[in-house]
């Protein structure tokens, strides 16, 4: 089963668990040209930092839902409009999110 790993500072790792935030953003570079545009992927792991493999708490399997281009202003991309790849987030009450 191909996965892409999102590693997440806690504030985006809580929202996206609460089903609060729609997209997870990785800048358009080549590093994630060749990982979103190249592959093919079943699952994303969420993850919260860079957890311990027994660290359930800290991270979840959802469903790939693929990915956009996107131009956006974000506070962690500066002040500028960017190009990102906008990757969507399935999270709702209906049981799509896999613990590990």
């Amino acid at each position: 089963m191909n996965i892409l790993t999102l590693n997440l500072i806690g504030e985006y790792f809580h929202e996206i668990r609460e089903g609060r935030k729609a997209f997870e953003y990785r800048l358009r570079t080549d590093h994630w040209r060749k990982r979103l545009e190249t592959r093919e992927y079943e699952m994303i792991k969420i993850c919260w930092g860079y957890p311990r493999a027994d660290a359930a708490d800290r991270q979840f399997l959802l469903p790939w839902a693929g990915c956009e281009l996107q131009t956006i202003q974000h506070k962690h991309f500066g002040p500028d409009l960017v190009e990102v790849y906008a990757i969507r987030i399935v999270n709702d009450s209906s049981g799509t999110r896999f613990l590990l």
